[in-house]
């Protein structure tokens, strides 16, 4: 678990579905993204993509997110 100060907030939702935007607090963007996808949809299969946003700078990176395995890599 990572130590406060190294949490930051992000905005996280599912490519091209920004209706269910949620605030995620994480140690990175990957660890942001995993948690959504365990928040979105705990036990569903496949692939999820979702797009994770630093919510102090704007940066923002995308994530393909296998639900089976849990093996998260950049989108493209």
């Amino acid at each position: 678990m990572p130590d406060d100060a190294s949490v930051q907030s992000f905005l996280v939702h599912v490519a091209g579905d920004v209706r269910h935007t949620r605030r995620v607090e994480g140690a990175s963007f990957e660890d942001a993204a995993m948690t959504f996808a365990e928040l979105w949809s705990p036990d569903a299969a496949g692939d999820l993509e979702v797009i994770v946003e630093d919510a102090d700078s704007g940066r923002r990176c995308c994530y393909r997110i296998d639900l089976g395995s849990g093996d998260a890599e950049p989108c493209g």
